[in-house]
């Protein structure tokens, strides 16, 4: 998920370890821009994991037909 970089930014308190905040500081990371991609990140896999559970249905009915009838247009595949 990109995020607009663009966007109007919001300032927030976060607690992390020390150790960690200290080898990211050493390494010359980007503190507010990795936390920006690591909250994206999880946003994403959320969102996914959450569109899986609501279509799951859609989705094993959709695998049952395949199982039971193969592919629709099976036979005009070149592979």
């Amino acid at each position: 998920m990109a995020t607009n970089v663009n966007a109007p930014k919001k300032a927030t308190s976060v607690s992390l370890p020390e150790a960690l905040l200290s080898e990211a500081s050493n390494l010359g990371v980007n503190i507010s821009q990795a936390a920006e991609a690591g909250l994206a990140r999880a946003v994403s896999d959320k969102r996914a994991e959450l569109w899986l559970k609501e279509n799951a249905d859609a989705i094993a009915s959709s695998n049952a037909y395949v199982e039971r009838n193969g592919l629709p247009l099976e036979e005009f595949r070149k592979i």
